[in-house]
C-alpha cells in the first residue's frame, strides 16, 4: 500500500448550560454594555465573577460594576486567526484587568502590529453591534489613549501597587435575564490514520478485519497501532481475524443520542474477534438486550455501502468458556 488516507475531521460537542444568579447578571449586563463582577471573601474583585470563592469555597454574590476600560497584563500576539475566533485579521490575544477589578479577562485585542501591542498599555472594550448575552457580546478590545500603567506593576501613575480604581455595587437586576446558554466545543482538523490503520480501513471496506501482530509478544492488536504499546516495537505482520468473536464485556444504553436512529435501550459491547489479542467496540443486535450476556458468540451483520459493521448478532455457537477471553477483559 502506497497512499496513506487522510481526511478532514471536526469533532463538534455543543451542550446547554444552566446559568446561577452571578453567571446570569455578568452575560446579562454584557448585553446591556454593562461589565459585572464579583467581591471575594478578602474583598478583591474576580472578573469575570465566579459563584465560590477560590480560596475559601463560600458562596460569592456581591456584585459590583466595573469599567470598560483597563490595562494589558500580558499577551501573546495570533498572526493567523482560526475560524470563529473574534477577529478574521492578525490580532492580540489578552489578559485586560478592567479598571476596579483585581483579575484580568482574556479577550482580543485589535492592533495593527505586534508592535503596537505591550503589558501596560491601556485598553477600552468595543461593544458588538448586535449583543445577545454572551462573551461575545464584547467584539474585542481596542487601545485607548488613556492613562498608561506602570509595565511592572500595572498600577497607574499615583496609584499603590495592586490596587484599582473603585468598582460600585449593582443589584444584578436586569429586564429578560439571559438564564442558559449553548457552549460550542468544536474542533476541526485533518487527520491521518497513519500506515496501520489506513490497511485496516481498506480491509473493511472489503469487509475483512486485519489486524497486527507484535514480532516480540505475538499479540494481535485490532485496530492496529502500528507498534506495540507493550513491547514498543513496530507492527508489520498484517493478520487477518474473525469475523466471529466473543462478548467480553457490554453495557446497556438507556440515553438515546442525538441524530442516532436506534431505539433504547440497546447494548454496546467490548467484542474480541476470534484470533485478535484485543476486544473492540460494537453494538450487539439480533438479541433482546437482556439476553446479552459475557461469553455470547457473535458475527458482523454489514450494510450495504457501510464501511464497518452495522452491529454484532449471535451466531447461535454454545457461549465461550470464560477462560477462552478471561485475559481480554
Amino acid at each position: 500500500m502506497t497512499e496513506i488516507l487522510s481526511a478532514p475531521l471536526v469533532v463538534e460537542f455543543p451542550f446547554t448550560r444552566s446559568l446561577g444568579p452571578v453567571q446570569s447578571a455578568f452575560l446579562t449586563g454584557l448585553r446591556e454594555r454593562t461589565v459585572l463582577g464579583v467581591k471575594a471573601s478578602d474583598g478583591t474583585v474576580l472578573v469575570p465573577p465566579v459563584e465560590y470563592d477560590p480560596a475559601t469555597a463560600a458562596e460569592l454574590c456581591e456584585l459590583v460594576e466595573v469599567g470598560t476600560t483597563g490595562t494589558v497584563t500580558t499577551w501573546a500576539w495570533n498572526p493567523a486567526p482560526r475560524p470563529n475566533q473574534p477577529l478574521t485579521t492578525p490580532f492580540a490575544w489578552v489578559l485586560v484587568r478592567l479598571d476596579g477589578a483585581d483579575t484580568a479577562l482574556l479577550h482580543a485585542l485589535d492592533a495593527p502590529g505586534p508592535d503596537a501591542v505591550a503589558t501596560g498599555m491601556r485598553v477600552r472594550v468595543r461593544w458588538a453591534a448586535e449583543r445577545t448575552g454572551a462573551i461575545t457580546d464584547i467584539a474585542c478590545f481596542e487601545p485607548y489613549e488613556g492613562v498608561a500603567a506602570d509595565a511592572e506593576t500595572g498600577a497607574e501613575p499615583g496609584t499603590a501597587a495592586g490596587t484599582t480604581a473603585a468598582a460600585t455595587p449593582h443589584s444584578g437586576d436586569f429586564d429578560d435575564p439571559v438564564t442558559g446558554i449553548v457552549a460550542e466545543a468544536r474542533l476541526d482538523y485533518t487527520y491521518s490514520p497513519g500506515r496501520a490503520q489506513t490497511a485496516y480501513l481498506a480491509a473493511l471496506s472489503e469487509r475483512r478485519t486485519v489486524g497486527e501482530r507484535c514480532p516480540s509478544c505475538t499479540k494481535v492488536y485490532v485496530p492496529p497501532r502500528g507498534a506495540c504499546p507493550t513491547c514498543g516495537v513496530a507492527t508489520t505482520d498484517r493478520v487477518e481475524v474473525g469475523p466471529r468473536g466473543t462478548v467480553t464485556t457490554f453495557c446497556i444504553v438507556n440515553i438515546k443520542a442525538k441524530n442516532l436512529d436506534i431505539e433504547v435501550p440497546y447494548v454496546y459491547a467490548h467484542i474480541a474477534l476470534d484470533g485478535a489479542g484485543l476486544a473492540l467496540h460494537g453494538r450487539i443486535g439480533g438479541i433482546p438486550y437482556d439476553q446479552v450476556r459475557m461469553g455470547l458468540r457473535v458475527e458482523p451483520v454489514w450494510t450495504d455501502g457501510g464501511r464497518y459493521p452495522d452491529h454484532y448478532r449471535p451466531t447461535g455457537e454454545p457461549d465461550a468458556d470464560y477462560d477462552a477471553y478471561k485475559e481480554l477483559l
